[in-house]
């Protein structure tokens, strides 16, 4: 078979399966050890580095790390990745004299950045420290994009966001808020060296069904709905309120409008309950408030009684997969008719540039969205990128801090006339973590202990104020609890064939067989899963993981380890007589750069 190829670190990154599946990469074990050790404002810095916000992400990213954790091969619940993050936030130091350095003079390249939402605040965060001048246009008159306008004060507080937009434009960034940009054509006029577009997906889907004119003053759309109380537009909310959608967005506007004084609110949806798209945890705040979820019903019409809004009736839906595997619903007779006196309409947002003419060159596809590089999120104007929602449409706040990073290094390498596409890589190192025969430099004990939970305010508090946060984030106690449930998926078993002796001792002690000594199987082009089926200890459970192959061994054969099931306790390198097992840490010299 062919052997694993470790001379990248592509292989090794994508076993610590958190850092591969977060968009911008974060070296989360490295952090989560930081922790442990109680160096908060190092453990800052190293997220700073990558995600860029870590008081916000902490607070309000989508976690696409916590399904990956290994963690979840142990026991039920993955470590909680996210919450750890806030606690680097909430507990370290000032850290003003540890952000990069901008020059005095700048290097004669002027980019325009259009909107100041986190994947615009990246690639000024990514370029001033190179001595490029940055000038920020945003139509609101403050910084932040949907992170201010979308997410409500009790879910993300005003001071930590401004904290950290702050780091980034007090580095010398140019900033004209309240500036909307309203034609691309003359932008390009100017003497921009290269444009950045990161305006989001501002643009909330309408619900045009019958009654929609006639009661259109009582409807409105979510996300404008949030934006206007987000900036004092808004400051009360009638007694019932129903929300159409199921995702993030919803969950904000129901618990917003009881806030804002609503008593009764509902969320129909036309999904089912686990289809829904918002997050679990924002389903489940949204429950544990009193809100009312109301699942398999579709919208058929606004009701209007004496020339106003009455409710919505809906058609109630079962749903089912047809051969091809599409979901379909189908009515089934009974309908529902939720009064109310407002409905906000959370059904989904697109991209919106009506700034950009359409007769410059920049090519849209079919969605009207953009046509780009995805290597570099360089458009068919050769000096004109985009990132974040205003690239691809709705993703999360990690995702556009990911394109910040990326069109970045585009910028850099297109203002210094290189080709986008050939771009930097990532230098990586491994560290034996070796102290002593028996002994690491990491805890290596995989204990079965429960996540921890995080507190939250009580009802009664967290009303009093619409700014009242929610979740009080993890005491030093908790943190450091929870901390030490991280199996440190980084430190990488690395294996040796010229010292391995093939005395079978590592694969007797692995705790989940997946250490495996077997005939070579001269077979370079079948895939490895059909090759090894039935010839493991264990099948492979997914294809989530590589196997990691070595070289042929003395008797010939050839050592296979399931990395999907590998925990990095380190036992095999413990009982290793001859010292062909060692665990060693991964280290990334330039994050940014293995963003693909």
């Amino acid at each position: 078979m062919k052997k694993t190829d470790v001379s990248n670190y592509d292989h090794y990154m994508k076993v610590v399966d958190c850092q591969q599946a977060c968009p911008a990469h974060t070296p989360v074990p490295e952090y989560i050890r930081l922790i442990a050790d109680k160096r908060y404002t190092d453990a800052y810095m190293l997220n700073w580095q990558s995600n860029v916000f870590p008081g916000v992400l902490g607070r309000v990213c989508d976690r696409p790390c916590e399904p990956a954790c290994r963690r979840g091969r142990v026991e039920e619940e993955p470590v909680a990745i996210c919450r750890l993050k806030r606690v680097t936030a909430d507990y370290k130091d000032d850290i003003t004299e540890r952000l990069p350095k901008v020059p005095s003079e700048n290097n004669g390249k002027h980019i325009a950045l259009i909107g100041a939402g986190p994947a615009s605040l990246t690639v000024a965060r990514d370029l001033l420290p190179l001595g490029y001048r940055i000038s920020i246009f945003d139509r609101d008159f403050k910084g932040g994009g949907m992170m201010r306008s979308q997410i409500p004060a009790f879910r993300l507080p005003e001071t930590v966001l401004d904290e950290e937009i702050d780091y980034i434009l007090n580095m010398g960034a140019e900033t004209h808020f309240g500036t909307p940009i309203t034609s691309l054509h003359k932008l390009l006029q100017s003497n921009y060296d290269a444009i950045f577009v990161g305006t989001g997906a501002p643009k909330g889907r309408a619900l045009n069904i019958p009654g929609y004119e006639e009661a259109k003053a009582q409807i409105a759309i979510g996300i404008d709905w949030l934006s206007n109380v987000s900036f004092g537009h808004n400051d009360s909310a009638p007694k019932r309120v129903v929300v159409l959608g199921g995702g993030n967005t919803a969950m904000d506007c129901c618990r917003t409008a009881k806030r804002l004084g609503a008593t009764d609110v509902k969320v129909i949806v036309r999904s089912s309950y686990e289809a829904m798209k918002a997050s679990p945890w924002e389903k489940e705040d949204a429950k544990a408030e009193s809100i009312d979820i109301i699942v398999n019903h579709t919208p058929k019409e606004f009701v209007i009684e004496n020339g106003k809004l009455k409710g919505v009736l809906f058609d109630e839906v079962e749903s089912f997969y047809d051969r091809g595997g599409k979901r379909v619903l189908k009515n089934t007779g009974k309908t529902l008719l939720a009064e109310c006196d407002l409905v906000l309409v959370a059904i989904g947002q697109d991209t919106s540039f009506p700034w950009i003419e359409r007769d410059i060159g920049l090519d849209f596809n079919d969605w009207d969205q953009p046509c780009l590089n995805d290597a570099t999120l360089q458009s068919s104007i050769e000096k004109v990128f985009f990132g974040g929602d205003a690239a691809y449409g709705p993703e999360n706040i990690i995702t556009a801090v990911a394109h910040g990073h990326k069109a970045a290094i585009s910028i850099d390498l297109f203002c210094q006339g290189k080709t986008p596409t050939k771009r930097p890589d990532s230098k990586f190192n491994l560290v034996s973590q070796k102290m002593g025969m028996h002994e690491w430099s990491y805890t290596n004990i995989i204990d079965h202990d429960n996540r921890n939970l995080v507190p939250h305010i009580s009802w009664e508090e967290a009303v009093k104020e619409l700014a009242t946060e929610v979740e009080l984030g993890f005491d030093e106690k908790l943190a450091l609890e929870e901390a030490s449930r991280c199996l440190n998926c980084d430190v990488q078993t690395v294996f040796t064939e010229s010292t391995c002796i093939e005395c079978s001792a590592c694969e007797d002690i692995c705790p989940t067989d997946c250490i495996n000594f077997i005939a070579d199987i001269k077979d370079t082009n079948t895939p490895e899963q059909e090759l090894l089926k039935g010839k493991l200890k264990v099948d492979k459970a997914t294809d989530e993981q590589d196997y990691f192959i070595s070289d042929n061994l003395k008797t010939g054969n050839i050592m296979v380890k399931d990395e999907d099931m590998c925990l990095h306790c380190g036992l095999c390198a413990e009982r290793c007589p001859t010292g062909a097992w060692d665990m060693q840490k991964l280290t990334l010299d330039n994050i940014e750069a293995t963003i693909k």
